[in-house]
């Protein structure tokens, strides 16, 4: 579960769409995972970003659960893994 991974993956996580978005640019990105669950313009913009550098995403259910899966106790739009 996309979840479970992003729990794993705490210390490699950025949070947010803004962050996401320069973190793409600066090229220290793995993966990301999206919540279906926000505005289709941050769904959009993220997705067209993750296709131009060829980072792979994963769309996942909620913005709430993911933000749990991240620790934090608001919700998260969009998280990015950055490289290992």
């Amino acid at each position: 579960m996309p979840y479970n991974r992003v729990t794993q993956l705490q210390s490699r996580m950025i949070i947010g769409m803004k962050q996401t978005l320069k973190s793409m640019n600066n090229g220290v990105i793995s993966e990301i995972f999206i919540a279906k669950d926000v505005d289709q313009f941050i769904t959009d913009k993220i997705i067209e970003e993750a296709k131009r550098f060829d980072i792979p995403y994963t769309l996942v259910d909620s913005k709430k659960q993911l933000g749990k899966a991240c620790n934090i106790d608001v919700d998260a739009s969009v998280v990015a893994i950055k490289h290992g």
